[in-house]
């Protein structure tokens, strides 16, 4: 069967490191999908921008692409800017762009490999606290969504789990921590729900700075890249559709 190819659209960062998670990300994609051509574009700061990739699948004659945003949440970037870009795109090539990623029950397992890499063990849950630090947005939706996330994490077995915001929203990762402690839990560990590294990552790093445990980023977590491709199926269906594949 025809497949679309995917387009992975990221922010882009200042930092390198965000880039090179970004493509680590992505080959953990193509391992676990043989075949599937899967393409990176950014925003902003890096290249290849999508624009460029857009085109340039279009004067090889693509006609199909699934465009994935790179975000746990719905905010601006899924909601503006990404739609916005694809727009733009050369008129022959057909677009759907793929739900954002969050929420998963594949990134709270993503997010438990994290804390487990970090030290943590199943048999640690009931008595720690975890943070859930995001990025943080002024969206009301994304919001709702983070702490949603943290109420449905709760629920396998943590002593308790706050959300926190490194940026836009409160509370801060330090005020979650400090809460946690008040609460009684005998260890606090912060979760970072975040998918590179950059700025607001190392915030909350510095939040952290009361914590037990701090996890990495989710970075190319295979639970990550495998809610990638959970995005792209349920895209590429009504594509295929439209164009009578």
């Amino acid at each position: 069967m025809h497949r679309p190819v995917l387009l992975v659209v990221a922010h882009g960062s200042r930092d390198p490191r965000h880039a090179a998670t970004v493509h680590d990300l992505v080959r953990r994609v193509r391992s676990l999908r043989p075949g599937l051509r899967v393409e990176t574009g950014f925003l902003d700061f890096n290249v290849p921008s999508v624009r460029g990739v857009l085109e340039s699948l279009d004067a090889e004659g693509v006609r199909e692409v699934v465009a994935l945003p790179l975000l746990l949440t719905r905010a601006f970037h899924a909601k503006a800017d990404i739609p916005a870009v694809l727009a733009e795109a050369p008129p022959r090539l057909r677009i759907r762009q793929a739900d954002v990623l969050g929420p998963s029950p594949l990134l709270l397992a993503a997010l438990e490999r994290r804390l487990y890499e970090a030290g943590l063990t199943p048999a640690d849950k009931s008595s720690t606290g975890v943070v859930l630090a995001a990025a943080g947005s002024s969206d009301p939706e994304a919001i709702a969504v983070i702490a949603g996330t943290a109420r449905e994490w709760r629920h396998t077995g943590w002593c308790a789990v706050r959300p926190a915001f490194a940026s836009a929203s409160l509370p801060r990762t330090e005020q979650a921590v400090r809460e946690l402690r008040a609460l009684g839990c005998a260890r606090v560990a912060v979760a970072p729900y975040v998918l590179a590294p950059g700025r607001l990552p190392d915030r909350i790093a510095r939040g952290a700075a009361e914590a037990d445990v701090l996890a990495d980023v989710l970075g190319p977590a295979p639970e990550v890249a495998r809610v990638l491709l959970e995005r792209y199926d349920a895209a590429r269906v009504p594509l295929l559709a439209a164009v009578g594949a």
